[in-house]
């Protein structure tokens, strides 16, 4: 017969593997969970704008807009902190209409690092001044891509996730963004109709629609060309110690941008490119060596482009 001890003795080396099997399992659980989100997000919320009004509701969306972008995984993909894309996401509040019915102005900001460097490149800056929304304190934030909410909230910030996905990937491979692009372009597409402005371009010509519908359009592949070279061949080699040909490469880069002079006004992800990428276009080539360029006619392009830039910038090219 077998004895009580050794009875015992089996089911606790038992339990104690199950144990061990268990603590396994979580650890890859949470590993999965812990590198699988994409973006490294910082929200802000003002609401001064409506003094007087219960503020504590603002703090609460704050914190469950920043738990929402950054614990969701939005590509499946699984990055530690160091890759994830850094991003601001600032809304201030203009108008409350009862408890939970909002408007204001949001503003995207996403940067990229640079190769062998500190420096980190802005991808996109954006400020849409079309934002509406409802929010009930404490209310769960989910974003489910077959079953899009109808709440613009949700909405409209996973639009914009899939759209600093898509400049990201554009950066580091050309037209790398395509599938994150074409989820904001479903989410716009849904979006149109809802009873909220800023998702249809007939509206405006600097909206949401406008946006994912220019990048999407076929003129866009040569702005979009130019973001891979711009960015790939070009920034991320600046860091050499000779940076003439990296600088040659930015340069010839841009002036294939003389593709849109007729139309570029227009053109609102054209003009999302200069408004964000002006202040580093005139650093790269303020410093150092420009030899390698074609700097007259770089200039000419640039003060064409943004000419409300040519005292503070172009003109002070060498």
């Amino acid at each position: 017969m077998v004895s009580i001890d050794k009875v015992l003795l089996k089911f606790t080396d038992i339990f104690i593997r199950m144990k061990k099997l268990l603590y396994i399992i979580c650890t890859l659980l949470f590993a999965q969970t812990a590198f699988s989100q994409e973006l490294l997000a910082n929200v802000q919320i003002n609401s001064q704008q409506i003094a007087g009004s219960n503020t504590q509701v603002f703090r609460t969306l704050e914190k469950s807009l920043r738990d929402f972008i950054n614990n969701t995984s939005w590509t499946g993909k699984k990055l530690q902190n160091f890759e994830k894309i850094k991003s601001n996401f600032a809304i201030v509040i203009s108008e409350r209409n009862g408890n939970n019915s909002f408007k204001g102005t949001l503003v995207v900001q996403a940067t990229r690092p640079v190769f062998n460097s500190q420096y980190e490149s802005p991808l996109m800056n954006i400020n849409d001044t079309n934002f509406s929304f409802e929010y009930n304190e404490n209310e769960n934030l989910v974003f489910n891509e077959r079953q899009f909410s109808g709440k613009n909230l949700i909405d409209v910030i996973s639009f914009y996730i899939y759209v600093i996905l898509g400049y990201d990937g554009d950066s580091f491979q050309l037209k790398g963004g395509q599938p994150w692009f074409d989820k904001a372009l479903k989410i716009a597409q849904n979006a149109q109709n809802q009873n909220y402005s800023g998702w249809n371009q007939i509206e405006s010509q600097r909206n949401r629609g406008a946006l994912i519908n220019g990048l999407q359009n076929e003129n866009a592949s040569t702005l979009r060309t130019v973001y891979y070279s711009y960015h790939r061949s070009g920034l991320d080699n600046l860091s050499k110690q000779d940076q003439n040909p990296a600088k040659k490469i930015i340069a010839e880069s841009l002036l294939q941008l003389k593709f849109y002079e007729n139309n570029f006004q227009m053109n609102y992800p054209f003009n999302v490119f200069i408004e964000t990428k002006s202040n580093e276009i005139f650093n790269i080539f303020n410093t150092g060596n420009n030899a390698s360029v074609n700097i007259s006619e770089l200039k000419t392009m640039m003060s064409t482009f943004s000419p409300k830039d040519i005292d503070t910038k172009w003109d002070k090219w060498k």
